[in-house]
């Protein structure tokens, strides 16, 4: 069937347009949500009218929304998920959950009919797009790790950290010590600076009064009856 799009739809087209789709999707979801209307010879001459004023609302919308479109713009989104040993989450991430991360992150209240994805059900990086309007779709990345494992991006800066680190501690070892200008630089006598060995002199040795030497008396040279230098008389 043929039907004439009275608001933009997206991945369909603008509002003003005349488009052919299955008779289901546009009875049953265009018509009922007052997207489209038959595409009748009388409603395809009011299809300019709506193209142009459509296209005025249109520009007013995408210059409001540029700036969510600009938070959105390469924003990633992480969660830590419990997972089998093939990577099969133990349950999904849902758009409603990703609504839910963007406004604590950005501030951006965004309602989830408007996030496009499927339940997100393995871990890995996966891809969402956001519809803002029917010209502003941002894409998102959202990062689902397995929990108690460290988030990713997480190592890779703190080996950066590290590593910074390290080179900044080799760059001060390397460098020489500088004098300060204001102070003297004293120069040193290495070998006066050396203290020679004090000498100790031997001790003398005590001198011992040596007693006096007896001395000794020929008896033959003596005379009788007197007795000798230096021998004591006998009783």
């Amino acid at each position: 069937m043929k039907v004439l799009l009275i608001k933009d739809v997206y991945k369909l087209g603008h509002a003003g347009d005349i488009k052919r789709v299955a008779d289901g999707y546009g009875r049953n979801y265009l018509i009922p949500q007052r997207l489209a209307i038959l595409a009748t010879p009388g409603a395809q001459r009011m299809a300019e009218g709506i193209r142009s004023k459509a296209n005025a609302r249109r520009t007013v919308v995408n210059e409001e929304m540029a700036t969510v479109a600009e938070s959105l713009k390469d924003l990633t989104l992480q969660f830590a998920s419990k997972a089998g040993d093939t990577g099969k989450l133990y349950g999904s991430i849902t758009t409603e959950m990703l609504a839910e991360a963007i406004k604590e992150k950005t501030g951006n209240a965004i309602d989830r009919h408007q996030i496009v994805a499927q339940p997100i059900r393995s871990l890995g990086e996966h891809v969402a797009r956001i519809h803002l309007t029917v010209d502003l779709t941002p894409e998102i990345k959202v990062v689902v790790y397995r929990e108690g494992e460290a988030a990713p991006g997480t190592e890779v800066v703190e080996s950066e950290t590290s590593k910074k680190k390290s080179a900044k501690k080799e760059e001060v070892a390397e460098q020489p010590a500088e004098t300060s200008v204001n102070e003297p630089v004293v120069e040193t006598d290495v070998e006066a600076a050396v203290e020679e060995p004090a000498v100790v002199e031997p001790v003398s040795e005590a001198v011992v009064d040596e007693a006096p030497e007896a001395t000794v008396v020929d008896v033959e040279d003596t005379v009788p009856g007197e007795t000798p230098e230096g021998v004591e008389k006998g009783e």
